[in-house]
């Protein structure tokens, strides 16, 4: 009998954890919209037209947005605007993401004290988009920015996701050589 109480009020537990209330759902979902209104005043490529692409590494992490289908004109917009905030980023700008997430964005303080030289912020073009890599080597930068993305991340709902760092595979690849 014991057994069956302690299996049925860990049963609850999770129940809690995994279930949602329609309240905390529409505050997300109200708050992404937020973000996505003024996201368009601040980025000028299509959010609906691209994903954001977040991921995180052992030294910092690494924002890659794409097209959703290859198209030029959207593809130009955001090489140029990322190319343009690593710029505003490496000088210590932040305020293109504090006017879309909000000045109290996770991450945020924490960036603003990085000294010059303490982040090192790279920008390329990718195949139909652009990515820009944020690196560290002080441990409360490389958790501010883990932090930024997580915000991010939830922030840009359906038009984001979570990238996974380049060879930081859980499982071998499968051996191909043998049938």
């Amino acid at each position: 009998m014991r057994f069956r109480a302690v299996v049925a009020a860990s049963m609850l537990v999770v129940l809690r954890t995994v279930v949602v209330s329609p309240l905390a759902l529409a505050d997300v979902t109200a708050r992404q919209n937020d973000v996505a209104q003024r996201g368009a005043e601040v980025m000028p490529f299509s959010l609906a037209a691209t994903t954001h692409i977040f991921t995180k590494t052992a030294d910092g992490c690494i924002r890659r947005v794409v097209t959703k289908h290859p198209d030029p004109k959207q593809t130009a917009l955001i090489r140029g605007h990322h190319a343009a905030i690593a710029r505003r980023f490496s000088a210590g700008n932040f305020r293109a993401p504090e006017q879309i997430h909000g000045n109290s964005m996770p991450g945020l303080a924490g960036l603003r004290t990085a000294q010059p030289g303490d982040l090192k912020i790279d920008y390329r073009d990718v195949r139909d988009g652009g990515e820009i890599v944020y690196r560290s080597k002080q441990p409360h930068l490389v958790a501010a920015l883990h932090d930024w993305f997580d915000a991010q991340l939830s922030d840009h709902g359906p038009d984001a996701m979570a990238g996974h760092e380049p060879g930081a595979m859980h499982h071998p690849p499968a051996d191909t050589s043998t049938p």
